[in-house]
């Protein structure tokens, strides 16, 4: 999404532009949550009860007469939001480029996300339809909303201060999901007595996400600001065929630094499997492992405090042996991580909680390098429409693990035969990360060679 070009930071105050940063750190403090308590915790195991809940004697559902082995329902929900997301997302790009509103569909896209997570509260009995269909409009309007949301960092801050911002927002967003989900940990323990059954306490997890989606997105709504471009009409041809037009046009340009979208591939596949794990986890510790959901629960707690003090450690580590080496050293250890889970004992939540332990020391650090180790491949004045790239095509692909895993599970009925199946998005993206020089990539787009990268 290119940045406006009549307005950016130029011009606006200090104080101003800090308003607006702060402002923009509660949108990853309010959707953060969904990420979290919704997709990685609650939604897949309860979800995937209903289903059997509607299931015939051979466990499967038949949606739109398809069927549908009901433990495949969750993930491939998940692949169809993706496919709707990138569907949607060029269309809403041209818009806001083009005219500079970014804001109203900010808020069009949060609101329609929350309110279907709020509406979750409703999933009850067999009505698995409904729960696909509201994490379809969930999860697609959660991916829109977060293109919208990146394409306002080079507007609000200075290129010398953007990786602060950036992380920030990225902190405030962790710090949310663990003080959320710690709230929803206490009321799921102890929902007897508050006078709940089980089912209506996940109910009300799932519902009170959408409502913290909503209350907190009022602080961008508010502090944000649009900026004035040089036209606002569209081009001949309607948004969607703008916004393919643009994304073509970027990656045609990518093509003039071949290196820099070796780059992009490789990133593409490795963090396919790492958005897979997370989604999928909580349904293979409920499912294979029969491990009940306070286990569940803590130990994504546990993943999201130990995020934040594994993106510092491996940052320390970057600046040793650069950010490639870093990353490389990360995905053998997401290998052996879904070596263990295959061989993992059932009922063991000591094993599990050491997995999830090693999840969150890698997790945060192998997205924020990728995203600072790309940060350098880019040229020069196109830093906003090549993480609009980015952003796209990592939507664009996220679907492949979701799918993967429940066609694995489809064909074989087992779960552990489809967690194990992953493997191959960690062992290629290695392969291919380790294929790019980076420093030739650096100097290739352009910019100076960090000493250590």
């Amino acid at each position: 999404m290119a940045a406006d070009t009549a307005e950016g930071t130029a011009g606006t105050d200090d104080a101003g532009r800090r308003r607006e940063q702060r402002g923009w750190y509660f949108y990853d403090f309010a959707c953060s949550v969904y990420s979290t308590s919704v997709v990685t915790v609650f939604l897949g195991p309860y979800l995937t009860a209903v289903a059997k809940a509607a299931a015939d004697d051979d466990g499967f559902v038949h949606p739109l007469g398809v069927p549908v082995r009901a433990g495949s329902l969750f993930p491939y929900a998940v692949s169809v939001s993706v496919v709707v997301a990138v569907l949607v997302m060029p269309m809403v790009g041209a818009i806001a480029d083009r005219t500079g509103r970014k804001k109203p569909l900010l808020a069009v896209t949060a609101y329609l996300g929350a309110g279907a997570t709020a509406a979750m509260f409703f999933l009850e009995g067999d009505r698995y339809l409904l729960g696909a269909f509201l994490l379809i409009v969930a999860n697609a309007s959660l991916s829109v909303s977060m293109v919208l949301y990146n394409a306002y960092l080079p507007q609000i801050a200075e290129p010398e201060e953007r990786d602060t911002v950036s992380s920030r927002g990225w902190a405030f967003g962790y710090t949310s999901g663990a003080l959320v989900l710690l709230l929803n940990l206490v009321l799921y323990s102890g929902h007897e007595s508050f006078g709940l059954s089980e089912s209506e306490a996940v109910r009300i997890c799932l519902a009170s996400a959408g409502l913290w989606w909503g209350a907190f997105t009022l602080v961008p709504l508010r502090r944000l600001r649009d900026r004035r471009v040089a036209t606002g009409e569209l081009p001949a041809g309607g948004g969607v065929g703008a916004g393919w037009r643009q994304l073509v046009a970027t990656l045609r340009d990518m093509r003039r630094h071949p290196l820099t979208l070796s780059f992009l591939l490789a990133y593409l596949v490795y963090n396919d499997g790492v958005q897979t794990v997370i989604s999928q986890a909580s349904v293979y510790g409920s499912e294979e492992l029969k491990l009940d959901q306070t286990t569940l629960i803590t130990a994504v707690l546990l993943v999201q405090v130990l995020a934040v003090a594994g993106a510092l450690g491996m940052g320390r580590l970057a600046r040793s042996y650069g950010a490639k080496r870093t990353i490389l050293g990360s995905l053998a250890v997401w290998t052996l991580i879904l070596v263990a889970g295959y061989f993992l004992p059932a009922r063991t939540p000591v094993w599990f909680y050491a997995l999830a332990a090693a999840i969150g020391l890698v997790l945060g650090g192998s997205q924020a390098l990728s995203r600072s180790l790309f940060s350098h491949l880019v040229p020069r004045g196109k830093e906003a429409e090549y993480f609009s790239a980015y952003e796209m095509g990592d939507r664009g692909l996220s679907w492949m693990g979701p799918l993967l895993f429940g066609l694995t599970f489809q064909l074989t009925g087992s779960y552990r035969d489809a967690i194990i199946s992953l493997v191959i998005f960690f062992a290629l993206g290695f392969v291919l990360l380790a294929r790019v020089p980076v420093r030739r990539a650096v100097a290739a787009a352009g910019n100076p060679v960090p000493e250590r990268i």
